[in-house]
């Protein structure tokens, strides 16, 4: 449904996007992660045709960003980080001259603006003047005239930014039941975003792209060896060598001493090794209790600090 290719935006020296690729099949979301100034914005601006690219190619539903930008914007509905929306005008009134700009056929407009309040959960605040309405209702009317024309494709440029808690949880909601029926971009820097909304994700850094899958992938790609938890009531420096001297660990780590004589420790093994059965035995032998053994997951933000700060370091090293 969307493809980009080698997608470059400079602004004189300076390169915002830099050769940017990825694909987003139909009905997927996808997550465009990655630090404020990573060049997110600047991607979907491309996309939508508010912009032109340096160079790259990039098309949607089959259609040329560059030279079908009219058919592509037929095809998508965009929400920019500040919902573009007139705040004397009531929501059903500014939805039906949003779906008359968006050529949607006269006979279809009532109905259309209609699905797109059912939607978004704003049926009841149609006849509301918008500059009434809060600021998470705001965000559902930007995102209901995205939708208002029933595209193929929808852009959201950080859709929940300036939320409160609850009414982000709402409009991730809103987001997730669009899948299927609709493909979605979803461009954040905030990482449960795309862990509770997002099929795959793609991380971006100094407008390069860094890693493009889903979060459970990455984990199992960025993991490596296996890391596991430890809790044992033991002396710290005995338990340190123990951990230490078990064939396929790689580095252990203690890392806390408690009150009632407990110690916790790391341990991290090197790929391909499972130690749990090597770390209980030995304590055991020690005659030593052991309170806790786990496995330790790498959470998105882990993997977004290792790529971008190893992305980071890479481009230090290279000046």
């Amino acid at each position: 449904m969307i493809e980009v290719q080698d997608l470059t935006k400079s602004y004189g020296p300076v390169t915002a996007v830099d050769h940017v690729s990825f694909t987003v099949n139909k009905g997927e979301i996808l997550g465009f992660l990655g630090p404020n100034g990573a060049g997110k914005t600047t991607t979907m601006r491309i996309l939508t045709g508010y912009m032109p690219a340096t160079s790259g190619t990039a098309r949607i539903a089959g259609f040329d960003v560059f030279d079908d930008s009219l058919e592509v914007r037929r095809h998508i509905g965009y929400l920019p980080e500040a919902p573009p929306v007139y705040p004397d005008m009531t929501v059903a009134s500014y939805l039906d001259f949003v779906a008359r700009i968006k050529n949607v056929p006269s006979e279809r407009r009532a109905e259309r603006v209609a699905d797109a309040l059912r939607k978004t959960n704003i049926a009841d605040k149609r006849d509301q003047l918008i500059k009434r309405l809060s600021r998470g209702y705001k965000q559902r009317v930007g995102l209901a005239q995205a939708l208002v024309h029933d595209p193929d494709v929808i852009i959201l440029d950080e859709p929940t930014v300036g939320l409160d808690p609850k009414q982000i949880i709402e409009v991730r909601h809103l987001i997730k039941g669009l899948a299927g029926s609709h493909t979605i971009i979803l461009s954040t820097h905030i990482l449960p975003e795309v862990s509770m909304t997002c099929d795959r994700v793609v991380i971006i850094n100094k407008g390069r792209v860094a890693a493009v899958d889903t979060p459970e992938n990455l984990t199992m790609q960025l993991k490596g060896g296996q890391k596991i938890r430890v809790e044992v009531q033991a002396p710290e420096r005995p338990l340190q060598e123990l951990l230490a001297q078990i064939p396929g660990v790689s580095r252990a780590q203690v890392e806390a001493s408690h009150a009632n004589g407990h110690v916790t420790a790391t341990v991290e093994a090197a790929a391909g090794k499972d130690v749990r059965s090597q770390i209980a035995a030995g304590v055991v032998q020690k005659g030593w209790s052991l309170y806790e053994l786990r496995g330790i997951s790498l959470s998105l933000e882990d993997i977004f600090l290792q790529l971008t700060t190893e992305d980071s370091a890479h481009s230090q090293a290279a000046d």
